[in-house]
């Protein structure tokens, strides 16, 4: 029971295996339990892997149940630069309820090309046993998943948030003045979250003044709403700090 507990936790807080070997840890089980036998990292890893066989095979079960899925897909870049392909399920069950289920992750090393993208989306689907259930695949509007999807000939649907953040990016681009303040605002944002000493003396200034400690907000460019944040954050901070921070470079 403790060991699958153990599993769980690893999953769903996506924990490193090597939390058995944490002091902390080891001292929290054994005042839970301590005729517990705290396994080691890989014998962790292990049991983890066998859950893993046996959700996937319970889900390939279910797939095989259901008359016609739908696919969400994505390709995105780790912090080290490793690019990634990710293909997410959904489904209603038999109990009419929508399901959803993460496929695959896979490393992609290869050219991003519609062909190879097409042929990384059939192999997972193929390995889920869903190749002739697939009814639409949604994705961006990069060229590359457009030819990609009509080379695997299933309907195809453009993200609505990825559309919505590209008319938000061109409405921007279009409109001069806001630009100029949008740059303004970023710079600003940009002093404060690079500065620890400006960082703390904002803070002063707003408890100084009985108010809220409210951190800026830097925009991200694949969030549409993420500008709008960026800006809100930046004049609530800025009226509760009674229309300046008090603050220079210098």
């Amino acid at each position: 029971m403790v060991n699958e507990a153990l599993v769980n936790m690893i999953i769903k807080d996506s924990q490193p295996f090597s939390i058995v070997e944490d002091a902390g840890f080891r001292e929290l089980l054994q005042v839970l339990d301590p005729t517990y036998v705290i396994p080691t990292r890989k014998a962790l890893k292990g049991m983890v892997e066998n859950k893993y066989r046996e959700t996937k095979e319970k889900t390939k079960e279910q797939l095989q149940q259901v008359v016609s899925v739908s696919l969400t897909s994505d390709m995105w870049t780790s912090l080290h630069m490793d690019a990634y392909l990710a293909v997410t399920c959904h489904f209603i069950d038999e109990e009419d309820k929508l399901c959803t289920t993460l496929l695959d992750v896979q490393h992609f090393p290869k050219c991003h090309t519609a062909e190879n993208l097409a042929t990384g989306h059939m192999k997972i689907m193929e390995e889920w046993g869903i190749k002739d259930k697939v009814k639409c695949l949604v994705t961006d509007a990069a060229a590359n998943m457009i030819a990609c999807v009509r080379t695997l000939n299933v309907r195809h649907a453009i993200c609505i948030a990825h559309a919505l953040n590209l008319i938000v990016k061109k409405s921007f681009d279009d409109i001069s003045s806001f630009n100029e303040i949008r740059t303004k605002c970023r710079k600003l944002v940009t002093f404060f979250r690079t500065s620890t000493t400006a960082k703390e003396r904002l803070a002063q200034v707003q408890e100084q003044m009985g108010r809220p400690v409210l951190k800026l907000i830097i925009e991200v460019d694949t969030r549409w709403n993420s500008t709008y944040n960026m800006l809100e954050r930046l004049f609530s901070v800025e009226r509760t700090s009674g229309g300046s921070p008090g603050l220079s470079k210098d």
